[in-house]
């Protein structure tokens, strides 16, 4: 395994005569492996630990023992803790999306710090052929399908020609110290359940599942660079960038509305997704004034142009809701459930609490600031309002108006967020399920 591994390295230009190596190590098997076979290279090597707070003394036992073998080897150490929990509900995000972002974010922190050309990770074959899957059942485009990438922005993965089973064998060969963690036995996360639930039942249907998965991830990396060439020609000749925004001639991106897998990777970069492309096409085809919201962008038709502007997410707070799972990612609601409607159901009076009939809610939904002009019917009216009077009727100051969110659904507003929600949303005697939505 140590001359394949040095041949991977070599053969991917990983790490060059001279580079300082940082290896981010946790203490599992993979790490332990990876940092092992480091010891063999005449590099400089340093050792960082991440402590996410997640697992109590047995994460401070991973950090011990991480620690101790640095020690005893003569590597420089570091460490962090973080409150993950406290960043993924700060941020919105699960916890392994937030354990990613801090782990990366200081390892570049301590990259730069300490003059490392760059950064090792432990990632397998396994873990890419999972994060294929993951991919693929999420909705990817090319890039999603190439897996992942041996080296890329100053991150390695020297253990990307391995597979669990091999690296399993050499511990067991060289008897290296390691930690298990438990929570990897779970099916709780996604990953999980990829790793002991369907990689299982993939196997016994190809027993070398792993190595067919990786080299087709290999083969859709040739494809998308070839795709990602053609697609930047095209784009210059299609758009242009024009101060902060871009502008696409309309007239000649209708002559590809019949490719969705073409629009889609012209338009990724903008935060479109698969299920926006049917809108993205209407937006094209349509008058002046047609819009459209990705999670990042705003697509407008004006005239002959499709113009693109970013959204500040810290001034404009857009985002795009496609089922109700999507309202569990947002700082600013607390909770969103449906509930049957019987003769014991009574109406929450709370003002922060949404409760709408859910069948004249059309998903996706808009979660976004007001906007001048913005009007709707306050429950228990008839006659529409708009909200800058309705703001002044209420004796809202400028700070209030200013952060004031709204949900909106089919272009209609459907509530004021914390306040108060348009009439023909109600509940009515002839709702069967409402929508009952939380703020924060």
């Amino acid at each position: 395994m140590l001359k394949r591994f040095k041949t991977f390295i070599k053969e991917n230009n990983l790490i060059k005569t001279g580079d300082r190596i940082l290896l981010a190590v946790s203490g599992g098997i993979d790490s332990m492996v990876m940092t092992h076979l480091f010891l063999s290279l005449d590099n400089d090597l340093g050792i960082a630990h991440c402590n996410f707070s997640l697992r109590g003394k047995e994460a401070d036992m991973d950090e011990e023992m991480v620690r101790q073998f640095a020690a005893d080897h003569n590597i420089p150490f570091y460490t962090k803790r973080f409150d993950t929990k406290a960043y993924a509900k700060a941020n919105g995000i699960s916890i392994e999306m937030a354990a990613r972002d801090l782990r990366f974010k200081w390892f570049e922190e301590i990259r730069k710090e300490n003059n490392y050309d760059s950064v090792a990770v432990a990632h397998n074959m396994n873990d890419n052929i999972e994060t294929l899957i993951i991919n693929l059942t999420r909705g990817t485009g090319l890039a999603g399908l190439s897996g992942m990438r041996p080296s890329h922005n100053g991150i390695i993965r020297p253990l990307l020609f391995a597979t669990r089973e091999e690296i399993t064998n050499y511990r067991d060969q060289h008897q290296i110290s390691f930690r298990e963690d438990q929570s990897n036995t779970e099916t709780n996360y996604v990953r999980n359940k990829i790793r002991h639930l369907v990689i299982p039942v993939l196997k016994a249907i190809n027993p070398s599942i792993e190595t067919t998965l990786n080299d087709t991830a290999k083969r859709f990396a040739g494809i998308n660079e070839i795709v990602s060439e053609y697609i930047s020609e095209l784009k210059r000749t299609v758009s242009e960038q024009k101060d902060e925004l871009v502008s696409f001639d309309a007239g000649r991106l209708k002559t590809h509305l019949h490719n969705k897998a073409l629009l889609y990777e012209l338009f990724k970069p903008y935060g479109i997704n698969n299920q926006q492309l049917c809108d993205l096409t209407e937006v094209i085809e349509g008058k002046t004034g047609g819009w459209l919201l990705t999670g990042t962008h705003r697509i407008v038709k004006n005239r002959k142009e499709i113009i693109i502007t970013q959204n500040n997410s810290e001034n404009n707070h857009v985002a795009v809701i496609h089922d109700i799972s999507g309202f569990g990612e947002l700082q600013v609601i607390a909770s969103a459930g449906y509930a049957d409607i019987d003769e014991n159901f009574i109406i929450p009076a709370d003002r922060t609490v949404a409760c709408i009939d859910s069948a004249k809610v059309l998903f996706p939904v808009i979660i976004r600031k007001w906007q001048a002009g913005d009007y709707f019917y306050p429950l228990g009216m008839n006659q529409k309002k708009k909200l800058s009077d309705y703001f002044i009727d209420n004796k809202y100051s400028i700070i209030e108006k200013e952060n004031k969110l709204i949900l909106e659904s089919d272009g209609k507003i459907v509530w004021i967020i914390g306040d108060r929600i348009d009439n023909r949303f109600r509940i009515t005697k002839s709702t069967k399920k409402a929508l009952i939505i939380k703020a924060k």
